[in-house]
C-alpha cells in the first residue's frame, strides 16, 4: 500500500510536485474542484449541458429513425397527446420540486416524505383525470384515436408521482453528476425500445408504449442508484402547511405556464392538419434545443445560486452571479443563432423530402425565441426567495400576452404571424421581468441591452438571407 506524502509545515499534504501533469489539465481540475458558488455552478452547468445535450442527441438519433418508420401525422398525434398530459400536469402542480430546493427543511426526512406523499396522490389523480377527459378531448380535436391513446399515455403521471425526492435533494446541492448518468441511461434504453416497437407496430402505439416504459425505467434507476433513505408515505402537518403556503402560488403559476410551454401546439392543433402539426413538431424540436437547454440549466442552477446570493449579497458574490448570467446567456444565444442560420440545411441533410417544409419553419421558430433566451432566469430569483406570488404575477402576464398575440397572429397571418406575435409578446412582458428582477437586486440592464441588440441583428440577417 502506497504511503501518503508527509504533511507540510502547516499540517497539510503538499500534493504532487508542481511540475507533474499537463498544465491545462491541472488548471481544469482546480477549476472543477472546491465548494465555492462559482465552481459548484460551473460543475452544475457542465453536468446539465452534458445530460441535456446527450439526451437531445439521443432523441435526434431516434427521431431520424422514427421519421423513416412512421408518417408525419403520428408525430402530430403525439404532439396533441403531450399537450393534454402536460396540461393536466401543469393544472395540478403545487411546486414540490422548487419547494424542496429553496426550503430550509429541504433535507428534513419528514418534509421530504410528506412531499413524496403529496406527489404520489397527485399522480394518481392526474391519471384518473386523463381517463375521464379522453373522449371529450378527442371530440374537441376531431381525432378519435386520442380516446384510446390518452388513458395509456397518462399512466406516466402515476410513475412520476412515485419518483424519489432524492432527485430534488441532488438538485438542491448542485450534485448533478449521478442525475445526469441516470437520465442518459434511461434515455438510451427507452429510445432503443421505442425504435424496436415502431419497426414492428408502425403506429403511434409504439411511441405511447415506449414513453410509458421509459418513464418506468427512469423511476427504477433513480430508486436504485441515488444514495440516501428511501421515501415512505408520511403526513407531517407542518410540512404540509409549508408546502401548501409555497405551492398556493405555484399552482396557478403552472396553470398559466402551460400557455407558454404548450400553448403553440394547443392553438395550432385547431388550425393545422395532423401532417402539418407533425412537421411543425419536428421543426420545433430542432429550433427549441437551445431554449430548452437554457431552461434546463437555469432551473437546476439558478435557484440555488440566487438563494446563496440572497443570503450573502456581497460584492464578490454579486460579481460571480453577473459572470454566470452573462456566460449562460451568451452561450445559449450563440447556439440559438447557429441553429437558426443552419436550420434549412440541417433539415434537408437529416430528413427525407416529406419533412422539407420544416426547414423553413425552423429559422422562424428559433428567431422568435431570442427574447426569451435573454430574459431567462430573472423570475427564478423570486422562487429562490420563496416568493411564488410575484412569480405567478409575471408568469400570468407572459402567458396572457403570448396566447393573445400567438392566436391573433395565426388567425390572420398563419404560422409566420403566430411566431411574430410570440416575439412581440415576449418583448411586451419585459417590464414585468424587470420589476421582479429589481425586487431581488439581480437586474442587469447592460446585459439585456447587449444581448437584445445582438439577437435582433442576428435574427434580421438570418431571416433576410433565407427569405431571399
Amino acid at each position: 500500500m502506497t504511503q501518503n506524502a508527509a504533511p507540510g509545515p502547516e499540517g497539510h499534504n503538499p500534493g504532487p510536485p508542481a511540475d507533474s501533469g499537463p498544465r491545462p489539465w491541472r488548471g481544469l481540475a482546480r477549476l472543477l474542484q472546491g465548494d465555492g458558488l462559482g465552481r459548484r455552478a460551473l460543475r452544475g452547468s457542465l453536468w446539465t449541458i452534458v445530460g441535456f445535450g446527450g439526451s437531445q442527441g439521443l432523441r435526434l438519433a431516434s427521431n431520424l429513425i422514427l421519421t423513416r418508420l412512421l408518417f408525419p401525422e403520428v408525430f402530430g398525434l403525439m404532439a396533441l397527446i403531450m399537450v393534454v398530459i402536460q396540461g393536466l400536469n401543469n393544472f395540478s402542480d403545487v411546486g414540490v420540486g422548487p419547494a424542496i430546493m429553496q426550503s430550509r427543511r429541504g433535507d428534513d426526512p419528514d418534509f421530504l416524505n410528506t412531499a413524496f406523499t403529496m406527489q404520489a396522490v397527485r399522480g394518481l389523480v392526474l391519471w384518473l383525470a386523463c381517463i375521464v377527459l379522453a373522449v371529450p378531448i378527442a371530440h374537441f380535436y376531431d381525432t378519435p384515436e386520442l380516446a384510446w391513446y390518452l388513458p395509456v399515455a397518462g399512466f406516466i403521471s402515476v410513475i412520476n408521482g412515485l419518483l424519489t425526492t432524492r432527485m430534488e435533494q441532488a438538485n438542491r446541492h448542485l450534485q448533478l453528476g449521478l442525475l445526469t448518468r441516470i437520465e442518459l441511461t434511461s434515455s438510451v434504453i427507452s429510445i432503443v425500445l421505442t425504435v424496436l416497437l415502431a419497426a414492428v407496430m408502425r403506429s403511434a402505439w409504439a411511441l405511447v408504449i415506449g414513453m410509458v416504459v421509459g418513464t418506468a425505467i427512469h423511476w427504477l434507476l433513480a430508486e436504485t442508484m441515488l444514495p440516501g433513505n428511501r421515501n415512505r408515505f408520511r403526513w407531517d402537518r407542518s410540512a404540509v402547511a409549508e408546502l401548501m403556503s409555497f405551492g398556493k402560488w405555484i399552482f396557478p403559476s403552472t396553470i398559466v405556464g402551460f400557455g407558454i410551454a404548450q400553448g403553440d401546439r394547443a392553438i395550432l392543433g385547431k388550425y393545422l392538419t395532423l401532417d402539418e402539426l407533425g412537421i411543425y413538431n419536428i421543426a420545433f424540436f430542432l429550433a427549441s434545443f437551445p431554449l430548452l437547454l437554457a431552461i434546463s440549466v437555469i432551473w437546476k442552477l439558478m435557484i440555488p445560486v440566487y438563494r446563496e446570493h440572497h443570503q450573502d449579497a456581497s460584492a464578490t458574490l454579486t460579481h460571480r452571479l453577473r459572470r454566470i448570467h452573462w456566460g449562460l446567456t451568451g452561450g445559449f444565444l450563440a447556439v440559438l443563432v447557429v441553429m437558426a442560420a443552419l436550420g434549412p440545411w440541417i433539415v434537408s441533410l437529416l430528413y427525407d423530402p416529406r419533412y422539407e417544409s420544416a426547414g423553413m419553419m425552423l429559422p422562424m421558430i428559433a428567431c422568435a425565441t431570442i427574447p426569451q433566451i435573454v430574459m431567462l432566469s430573472y423570475d427564478q430569483a423570486a422562487l429562490a426567495n420563496g416568493d411564488s406570488k410575484r412569480f405567478l404575477v409575471v408568469t400570468t402576464i407572459r402567458a396572457t400576452l403570448f396566447l393573445s398575440f400567438y392566436w391573433i397572429g395565426v388567425h390572420f397571418a398563419g404560422l409566420p404571424g403566430a411566431l411574430a406575435g410570440q416575439a412581440l409578446a415576449a418583448m411586451l412582458a419585459y417590464p414585468a421581468i424587470v420589476w421582479i428582477a429589481r425586487r431581488y437586486r439581480v437586474w442587469d440592464p447592460v446585459h439585456d441591452l447587449t444581448f437584445f441588440t445582438a439577437g435582433a441583428v442576428a435574427a434580421l440577417l438570418i431571416l433576410v438571407v433565407w427569405a431571399a
